[in-house]
């Protein structure tokens, strides 16, 4: 049986193209150029706190700080909603076709919702919540301290962007599907080796960076209880 047929059950039919178009590219375009970028400039935490600051938390103005954030808020807003309706909607096959795609397709919305999780997390404690209550970006050395001591910030950190790396790279080719540019099971096939190598590229980057913070911490010493 082939992966479209097995999967087939589990696609509603009448979503309207455009709005699975639409959802499908604000979901991949603008997310993923965030997602890759960010990932670059947290990279930066092997150069040390400086470094760090100035490519993670340093804006040219406050205007392009607003931009930045509403370019990468409202898309994501739209995606989760559009991912709330298509998780309600859905209903996996397994029990009946028991294969690898019917599995990337349960793995691939459990991890939506972890993901939804971190990055609403994410977001508010390391972008929000220091700017609006401490009234400064966060800084290199409460996130490296945090890293390093706090046994908790470090698994989510590890399993989040995880589950980040796994939901984009896989992400990408439900893109490739929706937009007509893997249209045969042998084009799946053949770009299923892609995906691998961006979600290990991604998960390489992730853990790359929170090693750098995690070394780093060390110097700082524990956060006073």
């Amino acid at each position: 049986m082939s992966t479209q047929a097995a999967t087939a059950d589990a696609v509603p039919t009448k979503t309207p193209l455009l709005k699975s178009r639409l959802g499908s590219f604000l979901a991949v375009v603008p997310l993923t150029f965030w997602v890759v970028n960010h990932l670059w400039d947290n990279l930066s935490a092997f150069g040390g706190a400086v470094a760090w600051e100035k490519s993670v938390t340093t804006y040219a103005n406050p205007f392009s700080m607003y931009l930045s954030f509403v370019i990468v808020l409202l898309p994501l807003l739209f995606h989760t909603g559009w991912g709330i309706v298509r998780l309600l909607s859905f209903r996996p096959n397994n029990n009946r076709y028991n294969n690898y795609g019917n599995f990337k397709f349960i793995l691939q919305r459990v991890s939506a919702l972890g993901v939804l999780a971190f990055l609403g997390a994410h977001i508010w404690l390391a972008f929000l919540q220091p700017r609006l209550i401490g009234g400064h970006p966060e800084a290199f050395t409460d996130i490296a301290r945090e890293m390093h001591f706090h046994g908790p910030t470090l698994i989510v950190y590890l399993l989040g962007t995880l589950g980040t790396a796994y939901h984009l790279a896989n992400g990408l080719q439900g893109f490739g599907m929706g937009w007509g540019l893997l249209g045969s099971e042998r084009a799946m096939r053949r770009f299923e080796p892609v995906t691998i190598i961006i979600f290990l590229l991604l998960t390489a980057m992730s853990w790359s960076a929170i090693y750098a913070l995690y070394t780093a911490g060390a110097a700082f010493g524990p956060s006073n209880p």
